[in-house]
């Protein structure tokens, strides 16, 4: 009797999943992760590349969304390798525009996708109308992010680089998209190797590189981005480091003593100011002289010898080595106690009121109540008097 033949092994399947969310599903957040730089050309795109392709090697999905090369060849060569998302065309005025194509992007679904240009505005059809707001899309469907922006696009900052540079910047990304990252990257190169690199061609065409070396690429200029961009990063890692240690339940870290001079335009301020400065030489710390302005006040049309005095003040305490910071909102005690929060500042100077003590019990006293909300925060009250010439 022949032997029965026996059948050949069945190779196993690999078993079909279905990823697709199902309606109503919910995803955990996704990582953000900024790279930050002081300027255009200092190596934010090159650096993100680097680490998506280190990334790719270890087995992790990752695409690009987005990523502007500007030109730069050795930028473009670290595309090569990794999934590209196609951009999307847009009719606007008669004319073809590409963007991100976020919709193709959420549908793919990857483990992390890489979007440049963080400040960007997107074209009138698109989804939403600043490209930050599309990573915000991506981060709320679970797809963790790595972006890419200058710190002259932080909406606070926006006012005093315009300033210093000469400039006028239009693309801005709210602070509080920066404090929604789980990782800041600042990415940093000397001055003299960023001015350079604008000579070598490497960021502007060849007929706007005098015009950049005499206007934003100036050292002054350079060095105050450089600085800002070296301590909004600090800042992040030691708010993210606080707040580890908060949920932990660990004892805080020492944190630098940082000092607030509350101005107002009031004569005779010049004596906060001096007091402020003397304090933080003496802690060696920051230091932050904030104004707050309030709808019903217009010093600039309604008041011109108040406005004049505290451009005065202002200027006074930049020479002085302050951080001049003006803020606006409805009540001048919350925009200080939220502004003292962000900051961890430790000390505060005010100015003794001006008011009779029967304004303070109808109104309320912005001192009492900032003492009230800030148990944590040394306040000193300074006299103040009209100066003698």
């Amino acid at each position: 009797m022949a032997p029965a033949s026996i059948p050949p092994p069945v190779e196993p399947q690999p078993l079909a999943l279905d990823l697709t969310p199902t309606p109503g599903e919910t995803h955990e957040p996704g990582r953000l992760r900024i790279y930050l730089g002081a300027a255009p050309g200092v190596g934010k795109t090159y650096r993100m590349l680097e680490d998506a392709h280190l990334m790719h090697r270890q087995g992790i999905d990752i695409v690009i969304g987005l990523i502007e090369a500007h030109g730069r060849t050795d930028t473009a060569a670290l595309v090569d390798g990794l999934e590209i998302v196609p951009l999307k065309e847009i009719q606007y005025r008669s004319v073809t525009l590409r963007e991100m194509d976020l919709d193709a992007i959420l549908a793919r679904h990857p483990a992390w996708c890489i979007v440049d240009e963080l400040a960007h505005t997107n074209v009138p059809g698109s989804r939403n109308h600043k490209r930050y707001e599309d990573v915000l899309n991506l981060l709320d469907a679970g797809i963790n992010v790595m972006t890419a922006m200058n710190v002259q696009h932080l909406e606070t900052l926006n006012d005093a680089v315009a300033r210093s540079a000469s400039t006028t910047i239009r693309e801005t990304v709210p602070d509080s998209f920066l404090r929604r990252a789980n990782e800041v990257v600042n990415v940093d190169i000397t001055i003299e190797e960023l001015r350079d690199r604008l000579r070598q061609g490497k960021i502007y065409a060849p007929e706007k590189v005098e015009q950049a070396l005499a206007n934003f690429f100036r050292r002054g200029n350079l060095n105050m981005l450089r600085e800002l961009a070296l301590r909004t990063t600090a800042e992040q890692v030691g708010t993210a480091a606080a707040e580890y240690r908060r949920i932990q339940g660990l004892e805080q870290a020492p944190i630098p003593e940082k000092v607030m001079v509350c101005l107002s335009p009031r004569p005779g301020m010049e004596r906060l100011v001096r007091v402020g400065a003397r304090i933080a030489g003496r802690l060696a710390s920051n230091w932050f002289v904030v104004y707050v302005e309030t709808p019903d006040t217009d010093h600039r049309h309604g008041d011109p010898e108040a406005f004049a005095r505290l451009e005065d003040y202002e200027r006074m305490a930049r020479d002085l080595g302050a951080q001049v910071v003006n803020l606006k909102d409805r009540k001048v005690a919350d925009a200080l106690i939220e502004f003292a929060r962000k900051e961890n500042i430790s000390h505060v100077v005010f100015g003794q009121s001006a008011r009779s003590r029967w304004e303070i019990l109808l109104g309320g006293s912005i001192i009492n109540r900032f003492l009230n909300e800030m148990r944590d925060t040394t306040v000193q009250v300074v006299p103040v008097q009209r100066e003698r010439k």
